[in-house]
């Protein structure tokens, strides 16, 4: 039985490739139903959030957000189909994890596919745990090993530097300028980006559980689930409980 009424968003800094895709999925997919067309990766993931659409078609490589990150965050029920003009390998590794793409120029055939695929795909679990965050991590070039792990974290405030001992960090949390260094008592305020945090950080001791966060799991005091069945996270010496995204939430099942 077909779907009616399907909501989809798309989200890509170039208007018009924006505008050609919407084209082409209405004349393929004309129970489609477009709710917004977002012009970077900020305003996508903020779009996501309150429209909850069934799917996103995510441009890759956008201001704020990338489209990987934007989907590291999804907490939902929202399914996501890159647009991309990456090279072979990563189109290899999408399509290994069941992760659907459209390679750039976007064409009739190749979508009609797409098209096919996501109808298909609707009709069964969203795709999570170890496939989703397997596949985003090694997209977004994870290095683990490739440097020597961080030890300190160098905070600047006014005149005054801090030297901070990641040991000592009960969790990052990005905004869209700074990332916010959260430890028993204090909080600092620097501008080094989540992921390339993530590049540095001990994999054994650091979990990314969603696209700004990143947690001590020495600090960590216990889960919750809501009434919509998301998952949250209590962390020892930290006031607000911390979201845990749909790619994530697999690596707290078992405790």
């Amino acid at each position: 039985m077909t779907r009616a009424l399907t909501a989809a968003l798309i989200a890509d800094d170039e208007p018009k490739l924006a505008q050609h895709l919407a084209e082409l999925l209405q004349r393929l997919w004309p129970e489609l139903r477009i709710v917004q067309t977002c012009r970077n990766g900020v305003e996508a993931a903020a779009a996501i959030d309150a429209l909850r659409p069934e799917l996103a078609f995510l441009d890759i490589q956008m201001p704020g957000l990338t489209g990987l990150e934007v989907a590291q965050g999804i907490e939902g029920p929202t399914r996501v189909v890159f647009v991309t003009a990456f090279d072979a390998y990563a189109v290899q590794a999408f399509d290994a994890e069941a992760l659907d793409y459209v390679l750039k120029p976007v064409t009739a055939e190749r979508l009609q596919r797409t098209v096919e695929r996501v109808r298909r795909a609707l009709d069964s679990e969203p795709l999570e745990g170890p496939a989703l965050a397997g596949a985003l991590r090694r997209l977004l070039g994870a290095r683990a090993g490739t440097q020597p792990r961080l030890k300190y974290i160098r905070a600047s405030a006014g005149e005054l530097t801090h030297q901070v001992d990641v040991d000592d960090v009960v969790c990052f949390q990005a905004d869209e300028k700074y990332t916010c260094v959260h430890t028993i008592g204090a909080e600092h305020l620097i501008r080094t980006p989540i992921q390339e945090l993530a590049q540095q950080l001990d994999p054994e001791t650091f979990w990314q559980v969603h696209r700004s966060t990143l947690i001590n799991l020495r600090f960590l005091a216990g889960t919750r689930r809501d009434d919509a069945s998301r998952l949250w996270l209590r962390m020892k010496g930290h006031a607000s409980e911390l979201p845990v995204s749909r790619a994530y939430v697999h690596l707290f099942k078992a405790m």
